[in-house]
């Protein structure tokens, strides 16, 4: 049984690393750019390095080996690469690439043989060409969304319209469940801020802890790469010009560029950080105390607009002023979605709305049925 799982999980390693090899073969001979056709070329010739690796364990329990017939992702790919340029496939390869940079990383044969390393390499290469290619209108309006997409700015405003919408749906629908259930004012009151203090504990733990271990992942990650440094700064020069070369460097100048870069004790661990891991070392990921707080306040803002009104009123007052402001916030929320999305502004505002308020009907329904069943 351990065999055929083992043998399962080699043929699934070798077809991958094939089918890359064909894609990557193919995008070479469509390519235009020099640079990027050498760069395609010899990711080629990586991943076969890798296919002959998992070849060379499957013929040890089976000498006869089929001949390679390419995934339909592989020939789609391709075929569409073919009508209308590399630049239009290169956003799905990348994204593709980088949830595969991880697939080896509990593989011990891998491990051995640095196969996670090359495929974290790769998945960094194609995201700088994505980002970076300057080829016609697919390429230079695909870098400018994809610019767009990383920016600080929009992964910042994401993180608080969608903290305060947890904050405000998960506190409204508490809100309404206890409403629900008829119980008396100030109960409502308590059971909302409680339900408001809790929620934003959790959120700004589960940020602190988030941004905290992304912060020692990227501290072992510099720590590696400048271990690599010392014992193979070859390796490393050959990396960084190829992360050059596809940025739209000549080879020549790359390569010059990247042991420049190297020989300097002083800057060559804080450029691969930055070029080869994508991390910046003076920052590495922000404050996990800052991302904490942030946090624990954006969840509170949205949490404490359907208890509001029950500082001053009660009963069915009480809810329908919380529902009525509730509804105002859910409409703003969706309305700021739309900086993120670019859908307009009134479906995503009333969509927002709609979806919120049937979450607070639904446990104001359940907390009505609990009231009845517990005063009859």
């Amino acid at each position: 049984m351990a065999t055929n799982i083992r043998v399962k999980q080699y043929r699934e390693n070798w077809q991958s690393e094939m089918d890359n090899v064909t894609l990557y073969r193919a995008l070479s001979d469509i390519e235009k750019q020099p640079q990027l056709k050498e760069v395609y070329k010899r990711m080629a010739d990586v991943e076969e390095v890798h296919a002959k690796l998992w070849e060379s364990k499957l013929k040890e329990f089976n000498p006869v080996f089929p001949a390679h017939n390419p995934g339909w992702r592989a020939r789609a790919l391709i075929w569409l690469a073919q009508k209308f340029g590399t630049q239009f496939v290169l956003p799905t390869i990348a994204n593709r690439e980088q949830v595969d940079s991880h697939a080896y990383d509990k593989q011990p044969e891998a491990q051995a043989a640095n196969l996670p390393r090359d495929e974290q390499t790769h998945a960094l290469l194609l995201r700088t060409i994505t980002g970076a290619s300057p080829e016609g209108m697919v390429g230079s309006q695909v870098a400018q969304l994809e610019g767009r997409h990383r920016g600080s700015g929009g992964n910042a405003l994401r993180a608080a319209v969608l903290g305060s919408n947890d904050g405000l749906v998960s506190n409204l629908s508490l809100v309404m469940g206890v409403a629900g259930a008829d119980l008396a004012g100030h109960t409502i009151l308590i059971t909302g801020i409680a339900g408001l203090l809790a929620g934003a504990c959790s959120m700004a733990l589960g940020e602190w802890l988030s941004v905290q271990s992304a912060r020692e992942l990227y501290e072992r990650q510099i720590s590696i790469e400048k271990q690599e440094l010392t014992e193979a700064p070859e390796v490393e020069t050959e990396e960084l010009a190829l992360i050059y070369q596809a940025k739209g460097l000549p080879k020549e100048e790359a390569q010059a560029l990247a042991q420049k870069l190297i020989g300097d004790n002083s800057t060559a661990l804080d450029t691969l950080s930055r070029e080869e891991l994508g991390i910046d070392p003076d920052e590495l990921g922000g404050s996990a105390w800052v991302a904490a707080g942030t946090s624990f306040l954006l969840f509170a803002l949205g949490a404490i607009i359907p208890v509001l009104p029950y500082f001053f009123v009660s009963g069915l007052m009480g809810a329908a002023i919380s529902g009525a402001l509730s509804a105002v916030a859910l409409f703003l929320i969706g309305a700021g979605i739309t900086l993120l999305t670019g859908r307009n502004t009134l479906y995503s505002g009333f969509r927002q709305v709609l979806f919120g308020l049937l979450a607070a009907g639904v446990t104001f329904g359940v907390g009505k049925l609990i009231g009845v069943a517990l005063a009859g």
